[in-house]
């Protein structure tokens, strides 16, 4: 299968341009330890409030912070935390995020270096923070590779809204159906068909094939398959 006509590929971030798993798991194993001070059954508490395997390293794919905001995550968290503010809860996980390693699940700077020659824009949507995620794109070597970067807190209502990704369309210059959004949740997907956009999945989320099978033209092990399909 081949998609035409396409002028931009809009991305997701977490589970698409990096792997879910290995660039999360770490970082919430230590923040429940830190927002827990240590404490085994109060980080136990919060992980199974998330729905986090903290023995297995690995969230549930039914967990609401997956495809969530940070404001979502803050308050899920919260309600273990009544000492803490949401406002105060919401910047520490913003500002711990962005500092966690980000592991791609193929190289990123050739892949997308590759469109760009081809005259192919590319911006990120996602429900992370515009702050971390533009931190992280930056650690990755691939933030000047695109054109716009838009999250939760961007002005935008989130995914599976398809506020944001109508905004990038019309911030790019291109027809909405002329872009492919390129997702690991339904969130994205959703989205996507409600923006009139093309749809492509990826399995290096949570969401199996058969998840994303119905809100996608097409699902790829990775987006390193994406030359292969768009023409």
């Amino acid at each position: 299968m081949k998609l035409t006509g396409v002028s931009a590929i809009l991305f997701d971030k977490d589970g698409t341009l990096f792997d879910f798993s290995a660039s999360w798991a770490g970082w919430v194993c230590r923040i429940l330890d830190d927002l827990s001070k240590g404490n085994t059954a109060h980080a136990s508490a919060m992980a199974t409030t998330i729905q986090f395997d903290m023995g297995a390293r690995r969230f549930a794919p039914t967990s609401p912070v997956i495809a969530g905001t940070i404001d979502d995550a803050a308050e899920l968290l919260g309600v273990h935390l009544p000492q803490m503010s949401h406002k105060a809860l919401v910047t520490y996980l913003a500002e711990t995020s962005a500092d966690a390693p980000m592991v791609p699940p193929v190289p990123l700077v050739p892949l997308l270096s590759g469109f760009q020659k081809r005259g192919v824009l590319m911006g990120v949507a996602t429900n992370d923070g515009e702050m971390p995620a533009r931190a992280h794109l930056t650690r990755a070597g691939i933030l000047h590779l695109f054109s716009h970067i838009l999250g939760y807190d961007s002005g935008f209502t989130p995914k599976p809204d398809p506020a944001m990704l109508l905004a990038y369309a019309q911030l790019a210059g291109v027809a909405p159906q002329a872009v492919v959004m390129v997702g690991d949740s339904t969130h994205d997907l959703v989205a996507g068909q409600a923006a009139g956009m093309r749809t492509i999945g990826v399995l290096t989320g949570m969401a199996s094939k058969d998840d994303l099978a119905p809100f996608a033209d097409i699902v790829l092990p990775d987006i390193g398959h994406l030359p292969d399909i768009i023409a």
